[in-house]
């Protein structure tokens, strides 16, 4: 056997190592979790090619790679060891908030949803703060990068956006005592509904637009025209609808992305995040 073909295979087995020790480290609502997105990203992918929303457009898009194993994977796996491990224990060991376990008899089903609208309301005052603000805009306009949206796009976001949301978004699940079950399904949640948003299916829901978000709605805040600066919600559009940003005309998007330069790949994208500001532009937001 060839040198090159025993290193590939030492990688593989490596590889392979580190997944069964990551794996079998993990708790069954962890498994359950991972198994489900996993899963509904299929279905996604599957229903995106019968209710194509843009019709033609390639599931293998370009940036497809970063947004997979850059975003969804590597990045996700590092910021979780510094968010849980390092931020929130840290947090945690100072305070001593979480042996109070002040949520530890509340019902699972309940906490979920008391921690999703919440942090869904944060998040859509965070996101159009991001949208208002050239500093947090900069974190935040990787997200807007994609001129193909579906249903992997939604995960390309600054590690520090990442690092900031996911913190605000988990932190009190762990400080309030909640069993560890309610973080694993708190990010099925998230995790199912940022690529339901994002996906590129042809939904019509009707009146319940005005209360539950999906893409016929979010698709525009990703466009580059009159609804980028619009349609914040996450999970519940009714935020939009309450707050007056909603916007969801009768006809498509032309297109999507940035209207500036914007680098393709994953390292030039997390830096480009920390270019100076030009004197000549006080802001590079995206206004109407």
């Amino acid at each position: 056997m060839s040198d090159g073909f025993m290193k590939s295979a030492d990688v593989f087995s490596d590889v392979s190592e580190f997944i069964l020790s990551y794996l079998s480290g993990m708790s069954s609502a962890e498994k359950y979790s991972m198994l489900i997105i996993i899963s509904a990203a299929v279905l996604f992918i599957i229903l995106e090619r019968l209710f194509p929303y843009n019709k033609g457009q390639e599931v293998l898009r370009e940036g497809f790679f970063d947004d997979l194993a850059l975003y969804t994977i590597a990045q996700s796996y590092i910021l979780s060891i510094i968010i849980f491990g390092y931020i929130i224990n840290f947090i945690d060991s100072t305070t001593g908030i979480s042996r109070l376990k002040l949520f530890a008899d509340i019902p699972i089903w309940i906490q979920l949803v008391i921690f999703t609208i919440t942090h869904d309301i944060y998040i859509y005052w965070m996101h159009r703060w991001q949208h208002s603000n050239k500093w947090l805009w900069r974190i935040h306009e990787a997200h807007h990068s994609p001129k193909k949206v579906d249903w992997l796009s939604g995960s390309r976001s600054h590690a520090l956006e990442i690092l900031i949301n996911q913190t605000v978004e988990f932190a009190p699940i762990i400080l309030l005592g909640s069993p560890p079950e309610v973080i694993a399904y708190k990010g099925v949640i998230s995790a199912i509904w940022g690529m339901y948003i994002h996906s590129n299916i042809d939904v019509r829901t009707g009146w319940l637009q005005k209360i539950i978000n999906g893409p016929e709605m979010h698709r525009w805040h990703h466009s580059t025209g009159k609804g980028r600066n619009r349609n914040f919600a996450t999970k519940l559009a009714i935020w939009d609808w309450i707050w007056g940003t909603a916007f969801l005309p009768q006809n498509k998007p032309d297109e999507y992305g940035l209207k500036t330069y914007f680098p393709e790949h994953y390292f030039s994208q997390t830096f480009f995040a920390f270019r100076s500001f030009k004197k000549k532009k006080s802001s590079e937001l995206v206004n109407d």
